[in-house]
């Protein structure tokens, strides 16, 4: 489990590797990852964007943005939270994800909540220490 706090905005994230999605001998590996959004604050905030940086065991860099997320811009009010569930595929048996949400308060201020930098490893690669 992977946990970030910014502005009173908790993101824990719990990545998972997916076998059974998986295709090791043709270059596939997948995960999904559920992300959890708290407000420990005391304002209303709106999840309205995401920023991801997704690099992959080769040094291959993916950027992915947009609105929301899972279709939805979730609006969490104080003591709410929003859990959804994505995933990702990749070419090589490991990476790393991390990014940040774009937050709009009810005052109408915005910020980027950080989503920790997270691992994604397959349990049956080869461990390489450098």
């Amino acid at each position: 489990m992977y946990t970030a706090v910014t502005r009173d905005i908790q993101i824990t994230v719990m990545p998972q590797y997916l076998a059974d999605q998986s295709a090791p001998d043709e270059g596939r590996y997948v995960w999904a990852y559920t992300i959890e959004v708290a407000n420990l604050g005391s304002r209303t905030v709106q999840l309205v964007a995401r920023h991801w940086v997704i690099t992959d065991a080769a040094g291959k860099v993916e950027t992915v943005s947009g609105l929301g997320v899972v279709g939805e811009q979730p609006v969490l009010n104080p003591s709410e939270t929003f859990r959804y569930t994505s995933g990702c595929p990749l070419s090589t048996s490991s990476g790393v994800m991390q990014g940040h949400y774009r937050m709009v308060d009810d005052g109408g201020g915005s910020f980027d909540a950080a989503i920790p930098a997270f691992s994604l490893d397959c349990p049956h690669a080869k461990r390489v220490l450098n």
